[in-house]
């Protein structure tokens, strides 16, 4: 009995030896974290920065040459249509002549006064013909009657008073064509705040032209707020509504490819509590070249954004002012999807570790649409398995890998 004791021990403790090396020996399991395959509700957006503006911005110009006194009206103040004065022009000031200018002027003045001379002169000159050809049909009239003088006589006597009182009419009128060149031409000689007839060319109670707002709205922007000399088609003022926004997006030209018309917009980053919604209107048919901060010339498409949300939600946005844009391209409501940090590459195919009896198994599937969080499954994996978050080189085919704590 003895014997068949010792063996006993003897054979139990080489079956704990070689347990010990078992156990030794065999691959400890690596903590990982793992996730359920499943199917929900999943969504492909193209995000990127945008601005807010008024659809409809009217800016108001100045519409002749003059001086703009100062604008009274700061943004956000109301104006009504055809009615509120945004702006008001006096007439220029006249410019300084320099010496050349000057003289040349002032010979003009030289000859239109000799001018004036010359025509009252023709004009002195015709009214004695005509005083002569007066009393020439005076006499002739009673020798006429008395038979003593012909009726060719007479006529010529006539005619020749009415020719003169023609001319005496075209003498003035000449005369006065004289006078206007002269005033003409000493108005060139005049300086700026010069007073002429008691009146100042310019000045604060110069006559004004009142430049009336087109539309009802708001000032969105003062272009042109101080005292200045404006030409014709300054703008002055810029005005619009601002409770008919619209959100100007500028895409990369190969995100612009695949969003379409209608197409759900989520609004979020704006300044708001709430994620505020949209959808396409337009997506620009041209492009145009935007350097970035890095320096690298990239081509743009303006996306055009209508605010669907509710006013009230969104009554602090103005013009121009940034909101982040999520433009959604792809969603479907029952997709078999894994989250995106499960795939890995290899050989050039989407791979993830599918998790079985606690060891890690390679599995190849079949993507399809996919966002920042997560991809759809076509094949490759089943609803309810479980795969590999953030495979490391740790894990490999047959490794064995329980749950890490959370």
């Amino acid at each position: 009995m003895t014997s068949v004791r010792k063996l006993s021990i003897w054979g139990f403790l080489a079956l704990a030896a070689a347990l010990l090396v078992f156990l030794a020996l065999r691959p400890s399991s690596v903590q990982v974290d793992m996730a359920a395959v499943a199917r929900g509700p999943l969504q492909v957006t193209i995000g990127e920065e945008g601005r807010t503006r008024v659809k409809e911005v009217y800016v108001v110009s100045a519409p002749i040459t003059g001086r703009l006194l100062r604008i009274g009206l700061r943004a956000g103040d109301g104006v009504e249509a055809n009615a509120t004065v945004v702006a008001r022009i006096q007439p220029a000031d006249p410019a300084f002549l320099d010496v050349r200018t000057r003289a040349q002027a002032e010979a003009t003045v030289r000859t239109a006064e000799a001018a004036l001379a010359l025509a009252e002169a023709e004009r002195a000159r015709v009214r004695a013909e005509l005083d002569y050809a007066e009393g020439e049909a005076a006499r002739v009239r009673p020798l006429a009657a008395k038979g003593t003088a012909s009726q060719a006589q007479l006529d010529r006597a006539e005619l020749a008073l009415r020719s003169q009182r023609a001319a005496l009419e075209t003498a003035q009128a000449n005369v006065r064509v004289k006078a206007s060149e002269l005033e003409t031409a000493r108005a060139h000689l005049l300086a700026p705040t010069e007073e002429r007839g008691g009146d100042l060319l310019a000045g604060p109670d110069a006559a004004t032209l009142p430049v009336i707002a087109p539309v009802a709205g708001k000032v969105l922007q003062v272009l042109q707020e101080s005292e200045t000399v404006v030409a014709a088609g300054t703008p002055l003022v810029e005005i619009g509504d601002p409770r008919n926004l619209e959100i100007v997006v500028d895409l990369l030209s190969s995100d612009a490819v695949r969003v379409r018309e209608g197409a759900t917009v989520l609004i979020d980053a704006w300044g708001g509590a709430q994620e505020l919604r949209g959808r396409v209107r337009r997506v620009e048919p041209f492009g145009y070249t935007k350097v970035s901060a890095l320096g690298i010339e990239e081509q743009r498409v303006n996306v055009i954004v209508d605010l669907t949300s509710p006013p009230a939600e969104w009554t602090e946005l103005g013009h121009g002012f940034r909101i982040e844009a999520r433009i959604v391209t792809w969603e479907e409501e029952n997709v078999l999807q894994v989250p995106l940090s499960a795939l890995f590459r290899t050989e050039g195919k989407w791979t993830v570790f599918r998790v079985q009896d606690g060891v890690a198994r390679p599995a190849e599937v079949e993507i399809g649409a996919m966002n920042a969080q997560a991809a759809q499954i076509r094949s490759g994996l089943e609803e309810g398995e479980t795969v590999v978050l953030y495979p490391s080189d740790k894990i490999g085919a047959g490794t064995r890998v329980r749950q890490r704590p959370s």
